[in-house]
């Protein structure tokens, strides 16, 4: 399938995970790319890999938490290509601690990546996907559905994506902007790997965030972000679509 020929794709967090594999998978079908992330060695791994599936691919580096650097992002793109499609807000960082020991500086580092960047990107984004009737993919979580023990501020910020993307897809939607979010549960990442989780938890509680099924690989996300903003999916705005193995089922 090339669902993305002719188009302009701009991607954060792009330098692993979800990120890379929705990059990959988006260049295999004729994307041509905006790369942003902090990590610059991340992101020439994840440009080699769209090179080698024939894509036009830009890397920049961009603290995404940082308004500044987002209007540069989103400006390196139009110079670069002159038109924006499809805007993935992949960007995302996870932390588990009892409620009581998370700081201010613990919250406003999850606030600024997790969501600030989410509003900053959108709001620059927004006239260009106006232009081309695009289209924004928004990655939320499983904890922006349900509460879960530990992990307060992450599902703070993941719920307020969720509800900023459906207040966006009925306020662009008759300028044929569409706007979704996607709420994986337990995959297999970089992200996921690297969780510390304290030691005087009760384990009890753990149960609704890792249920039985396997955890789902990158790509199967990437797969489905692939279809939310491919045509195919032109009357699905304002969804907040689950990918968490029934986590959230019941």
């Amino acid at each position: 399938m090339q669902r993305f020929s002719n188009k302009v794709v701009f991607i954060s967090g792009a330098a692993s995970g979800i990120g890379r594999e929705t990059a990959v998978r988006l260049a295999s079908e004729g994307a041509s790319l905006l790369l942003c992330d902090i990590d610059e060695k991340g992101l020439g791994t994840t440009q080699k890999a769209c090179e080698e599936q024939g894509a036009k691919t830009t890397i920049y580096r961009c603290d995404v938490s940082n308004y500044d650097e987002c209007v540069n992002a989103i400006d390196a793109c139009i110079t670069h290509y002159g038109q924006l499609d499809v805007l993935c807000n992949i960007a995302g960082i996870a932390q588990m601690q009892h409620f009581t020991d998370i700081s201010p500086a613990d919250w406003h580092k999850i606030l600024g990546v997790n969501l600030s960047s989410v509003f900053y990107l959108c709001q620059l984004a927004m006239p260009h996907l106006i232009k081309t009737k695009g289209n924004i993919v928004n990655m939320a979580s499983s904890a922006g559905l349900v509460g879960q023990a530990y992990t307060s501020s992450y599902c703070a910020t993941k719920a307020a994506v969720v509800n900023l993307s459906k207040s966006l897809a009925i306020e662009y939607s008759a300028q044929s902007v569409r706007v979704n979010a996607l709420c994986p549960g337990n995959v297999k990442t970089p992200l996921a790997s690297k969780l510390n989780i304290p030691e005087d938890i009760d384990k009890r509680l753990l149960g609704r965030m890792f249920p039985l099924i396997e955890a789902a690989q990158p790509c199967e996300i990437a797969a489905a972000v692939a279809y939310l903003s491919s045509d195919e999916a032109r009357f699905i705005t304002g969804a907040a679509l689950p990918i968490d193995g029934a986590q959230t089922a019941g």
